[in-house]
């Protein structure tokens, strides 16, 4: 199976720069897959296509302002650095621009130096292990000097930073959101349990696995980033619950699917599970625990797009994109949903 199988041609004006208000006034394509029906709704009309029995599954990681601007100590030059994935305390895999300047020994400030930061390895996927430096406590140096990691496709400031979080936002360690979850309310979601669709959440934090650009001609050929996920004892329970009641788990997001599937393939069922996982999920995947998908309009030739197109099939997905283009949906993270049934 080819990457280039994967491919499409999205016009630049559809690549949404800012969040529309409010969160549930964003468009949702519903895709039926037992049918090829598409369905244009606005996504607070989700509430109709749930049912009483069914388990609505969000991940409640909330983002780090991950993206910390300074200087190479001793030359001034600047760099860029984005915080991965949490190693120790004070350790952090990370990813550095310009990355072949900044070699193991290097030392890195930041904010006049209210924090520095030693090169310590580099890792096979070409980032940066980085040890801190820093008085008083990490996560408040990190709140004053840090900025939200937002994709290089949005060119716009954004002029609220909750914005790029969910309304559910509780465990901190992303380094970027899972965009499904911005769509929702909090009035929305007492619509979807007054409906007597019991709601649970997971966490998976987002790191490099999710938006990592595939480069492998193949696609059994690319690795995934591994990621840390963990599932509560309630959330066992509720997704078991609503199994055997004959409902649905409905899972808000690609990083809710990868997570639930992930604990699925490792211990046969959903249990009270933590972890890291580089699970890869493209078309020929089994799955075992997700039965319905909410999710963005996912970039070309990424893992995304392959996640839902071993969903819904590739050829329903990209029937649908290709709807979603005519009818001047709007792409990626602060852009439109799609209810995959």
């Amino acid at each position: 199976m080819k990457v280039a199988d994967f491919d499409y041609y999205l016009p630049e004006e559809l690549i949404a720069q800012e969040p529309v208000e409010p969160r549930d006034a964003s468009r949702l394509l519903v895709v039926h897959r037992q049918t090829g029906e598409l369905e244009h709704k606005v996504f607070r009309d989700i509430v109709d296509y749930l049912r009483p029995s069914d388990v609505l599954v969000i991940n409640d990681t909330k983002v780090i302002p991950a993206r910390l601007f300074g200087k190479k100590k001793g030359t001034g030059g600047q760099v860029e650095l984005l915080l991965i994935k949490r190693i120790s305390q004070d350790v952090w895999e990370t990813l550095v621009r310009p990355g072949r300047r900044v070699r193991p020994g290097t030392w890195l400030e930041f904010g006049d130096g209210l924090l520095a930061a030693k090169v310590k390895d580099v890792t096979p996927a070409g980032g940066r292990i980085i040890e801190f430096v820093y008085d008083g406590v990490f996560e408040a140096v990190l709140d004053e000097l840090g900025q939200m990691p937002l994709p290089p496709y949005i060119h716009k400031e954004l002029a609220d930073k909750e914005r790029y979080q969910t309304v559910y936002a509780k465990e901190e360690g992303s380094a970027a959101a899972p965009t499904a979850g911005l769509h929702f309310t909090p009035a929305l979601l007492e619509r979807i349990e007054e409906k007597g669709v019991n709601i649970c959440s997971i966490t998976l934090h987002v790191g490099l696995g999710t938006f990592r650009p595939v480069k492998a001609d193949d696609v059994e050929d690319h690795k995934m980033h591994a990621e840390y996920y963990s599932i509560s004892e309630e959330a066992a329970r509720a997704i078991a619950n609503s199994k055997e009641a004959g409902g649905r788990v409905i899972a808000v997001g690609t990083t809710t699917t990868r997570t639930l599937e992930a604990a699925a393939l490792k211990n046969g069922r959903i249990t009270v599970d933590s972890g890291w996982t580089d699970i890869f999920i493209f078309p020929g995947f089994e799955f075992r625990v997700v039965d319905a998908l909410i999710t963005n309009f996912h970039l070309p030739r990424s893992t995304l797009l392959m996640l839902v197109s071993a969903l819904a099939g590739k050829d329903l997905i990209f029937r649908a994109y290709q709807a979603a283009i005519e009818s001047r949906y709007r792409f990626f993270s602060f852009g439109d949903a799609m209810l995959i049934l």
